[in-house]
């Protein structure tokens, strides 16, 4: 479920290209490199799904039909954000 209300403001974010290995978001007029990598929860999704994304806030991005959400700060800066996965077994 989204966090924006409809007819709520958003701020300018687009996916601007897709590879095997990676995206790039623009995010007003910075653009990001995000590494499947570094954000495996993009890796297999689908371009509607992965295109499909919202900036609530400045600092915030959201996809919605992947249920993911993520600070800007951690694609501008990952390793500061490491990634932990636990197993569900």
């Amino acid at each position: 479920m989204t966090s924006v209300l409809p007819g709520a403001g958003t701020l300018d974010v687009e996916v601007t290209n897709v590879s095997t290995h990676d995206f790039w978001l623009m995010l007003g007029a910075e653009e990001l490199f995000v590494p499947f990598s570094q954000f495996p929860w993009f890796k297999d999704a689908p371009i509607a799904k992965l295109t499909n994304v919202v900036r609530p806030q400045p600092h915030h991005l959201y996809w919605p039909d992947l249920d993911v959400d993520l600070a800007v700060e951690s694609i501008r800066h990952p390793g500061k954000f490491p990634l932990v996965a636990r197993s569900s077994t």
